[in-house]
């Protein structure tokens, strides 16, 4: 089986963020691997434990930095990876980034696509079912078990809908975005960040991987700040009568709210 995992770096979310000349700037934190998408790499190194034939690329887009994500993602038990790194794709949109992705997996042989449900900086959970789109192949959101038939040529997929699950049986090659739930990402070894440093990582420019035209399919920020900082709670006392008055009186006049 072959089998690519998408895979982008996002700060931190305990990071203590800045925002300077409209871009959020966090002095001294790192960037990680966007944890939705460690569900994913940890389920396809679990389908190679049970299939050990498979063979997981990543598949990283973004500056030279992301190479640090790669690696850790390599280490976890990734066999090798694929960087897409140019300035063309700075910037990009979800339509566009899905764009860029599918040309360059045009590239690679694939049974299997899995992506994180969304990413933690932008949650628009936008790329996977655009990606999918591109590639003309079925695709399910939010997935929290796998269970493949013997000769891993379908798929049992649960996924996580509003009140419960539901079950759905698909043929592969089809995309899956992964949820929390689908497993509990290992941390890499010793072991592994050893083999990791031998593993392959291609990186490609935007002319290696022959996109289309993408336009103007940008995100532009317009205005960028951090919210209000929440005021101090306050203690009413006194009898129930003028509790209940002064309550009013805070959410009439100062909260505007009735």
């Amino acid at each position: 089986m072959k089998i690519i995992v998408c895979v982008k770096q996002v700060l931190d979310t305990a990071a203590q963020i800045q925002i300077e000349n409209g871009r959020v700037v966090s002095p001294g934190s790192s960037r990680i691997i966007n944890p939705y998408d460690e569900f994913a790499i940890e389920e396809a190194v679990r389908i190679k434990e049970k299939k050990p034939d498979t063979e997981i690329t990543l598949l990283s887009l973004g500056p030279e930095g992301v190479k640090d994500s790669i690696k850790k993602a390599l280490a976890m038990g990734a066999d090798k990876a694929v960087h897409l790194m140019d300035a063309k794709f700075e910037g990009l949109d979800s339509y566009a980034l899905a764009q860029v992705l599918a040309c360059a997996i045009e590239k690679i042989p694939y049974d299997l696509i899995l992506c994180g449900r969304q990413a933690v900086d932008v949650d628009r959970a936008q790329t996977g079912p655009a990606l999918a789109t591109f590639l003309d192949i079925p695709f399910v959101t939010v997935v929290t078990g796998i269970e493949f038939s013997d000769d891993f040529q379908n798929a049992k997929i649960t996924r996580q809908v509003e009140g419960g699950s539901e079950v759905r049986e698909l043929p592969l090659p089809l995309l899956l975005t992964c949820q929390k739930g689908l497993n509990e990402p290992r941390l890499p070894s010793l072991k592994g960040i050893m083999a990791a440093k031998k593993k392959e990582v291609l990186t490609l420019s935007a002319l290696d991987v022959e996109t289309l035209d993408i336009g103007d399919n940008r995100v532009i920020e317009e205005n960028l700040c951090l919210p209000p900082e929440r005021k101090k709670g306050i203690i009413l006392q006194g009898s129930e009568e003028e509790i209940s008055g002064e309550l009013v009186r805070l959410l009439r006049e100062e909260e505007k709210i009735i």
